[in-house]
């Protein structure tokens, strides 16, 4: 992981009810997925195995989280049709859930009278925001935690009106 890219291992451990995450860019470049990706592009194909590359160390994060019996939940909203990332995200989802994620998807177009944060982010508990920065390009950037009130608030009604209207993954086709 990148410099920029938070401790999710330590962010999850101040969970102790819920985890929740929005994810609102049709793309990413995170350098540890690029060789995943890129296989995709070029194949269509997917490696599922949890042991493979950097996922042990986030399927080992959730399964801790979920084990506790904090609720994690991840909603994404995309662009329809949506891009090969979008696409290989989708493929590899099952893998978040076989852990204990729950994943939903929202097309962009039912999200419009939704107030949304200007950032992806993670919600813990209803009251820890950590805000996401990312570059252009869909690398790590930066992040920010946020325990305002007003804020708290704010995202946790967008995630849940997200949540509301999103599909979920079994249900969702690409």
């Amino acid at each position: 992981m990148s410099q920029n890219a938070p401790d999710f291992a330590a962010l999850m451990k101040k969970a102790e009810h819920s985890a929740v995450h929005l994810e609102m860019r049709d793309g990413y470049g995170v350098g540890d997925e690029a060789e995943e990706f890129a296989e995709f592009k070029r194949t269509g194909k997917v490696d599922l195995d949890p042991t493979a590359r950097w996922w042990p160390e986030w399927l080992g994060i959730v399964r801790d989280t979920v084990g506790r019996g904090v609720a994690m939940r991840r909603a994404r909203i995309v662009s329809e049709p949506v891009t090969d990332y979008i696409r290989w995200e989708h493929a590899v989802t099952p893998l978040n859930i076989e852990a204990g994620e729950r994943v939903r998807w929202l097309p962009r177009r039912k999200a419009s009278d939704i107030a949304l944060p200007g950032n992806d982010l993670w919600l813990i508990d209803r009251r820890l925001v950590m805000f996401h920065w990312w570059t252009g390009d869909g690398d790590w950037a930066g992040h920010e935690f946020v325990e305002e009130p007003a804020v708290v608030k704010m995202v946790s009604d967008a995630f849940e009106r997200v949540w509301e209207r999103a599909t979920p993954h079994d249900e969702y086709d690409v």
